[in-house]
């Protein structure tokens, strides 16, 4: 049973300025989703499912074309403001979806083996997507054993303005103990640090383990992870910027004792396009690893 491969890309970039998941960085115009589909296809993922919205689906299939449907099979789901439970009454003012975790969610129909999520504008590397795979290939359908791939912190930065990060709390046995949260990390000085809700700046350790989004389930956490964006959206149905998270699944499942997530180990580099600046020195990045003859200049 090949894996899926859950794409999340209906954010719309608001750091950002735009569709950044649709941006070209590689020397034949790929994007960053391409060189994520060009692993998880030689890792061994047979599907993948991209999360997007409904007002950037014909942008996004035009991008995307049919370059590798004839490797992979393909879906595309939406995440939509109203795909919440009956009843529930959303305020006007609001405007956007309601976070990872709600993404994850409104693939449940599509996704029906075990699965990785990953976000459609973060470079994860190959070596992660085959330790990924290689760990779901070994799960059935109703196993509550999970994974994660982190990378250090210092790996992570933007050098063009501050990041969140869930931050890993791991046991000797690399198990995940919990996930915390930061907003506004940025190194200055040499010092990274992090901002917390009350405008106080923190020092973290440069070699924390950072979660990229980059986690491993399988369909089990669907049925719980329902229950709790019912709870979620009851209590902040009227809140405009309350976002639902997948660590936040995670953290509940690992502390109720309903599931356990390993978290992997990988040499595999991390980039992504945060800010309009990250862009050139993404390309630099991927260039280098075409001149390495990690991946061809043209994927497709």
């Amino acid at each position: 049973m090949k894996p899926t491969l859950l794409v999340l890309a209906a954010g719309m970039g608001s750091r950002y300025g735009g569709l950044k998941q649709l941006d070209q960085v590689g020397p034949s115009g790929e994007t960053i989703m391409d060189y994520s589909i060009f692993d998880a296809i030689r890792a061994g993922f047979g599907k993948v499912v991209f999360v997007i919205r409904k007002n950037i689906e014909t942008a996004f299939k035009e991008a995307l074309g049919d370059k590798f449907s004839h490797k992979i099979e393909v879906e595309y789901v939406f995440q939509e403001l109203d795909n919440v439970p009956e009843g529930i009454q959303l305020p006007a003012e609001r405007t956007k979806p309601w976070g990872t975790g709600h993404a994850m969610l409104v693939a449940v129909d599509a996704v029906n083996t075990p699965f990785a999520v990953i976000n459609a504008d973060d470079f994860y590397g190959y070596e992660s997507y085959q330790a990924m795979a290689d760990f779901l290939k070994q799960q059935n359908n109703e196993s509550f054993d999970y994974c994660m791939v982190g990378y250090e912190l210092q790996n992570t930065l933007s050098e063009f303005g501050h990041v969140s990060r869930g931050i890993c709390q791991t046991d000797e046995k690399m198990l995940l103990q919990g996930i915390t949260e930061r907003t506004k990390i940025q190194k200055e000085d040499g010092v990274i640090s992090f901002i917390d809700e009350k405008e106080q700046k923190h020092p973290i350790e440069a070699t924390a383990i950072a979660s990229m989004n980059l986690f491993g389930f399988t369909p089990s956490v669907f049925a719980y992870a329902q229950e709790m964006f019912k709870k979620f959206i009851e209590k902040n149905s009227q809140e405009l910027k309350a976002e639902f998270y997948i660590p936040s699944v995670a953290n509940e499942m690992i502390h109720s004792g309903k599931a356990k997530m390993e978290v992997l180990k990988t040499p595999a580099l991390w980039f992504g396009v945060t800010y309009k600046e990250d862009k050139e020195a993404t390309m630099k990045q991927i260039q280098a690893l075409v001149d390495k003859k990690v991946y061809p200049a043209k994927l497709w």
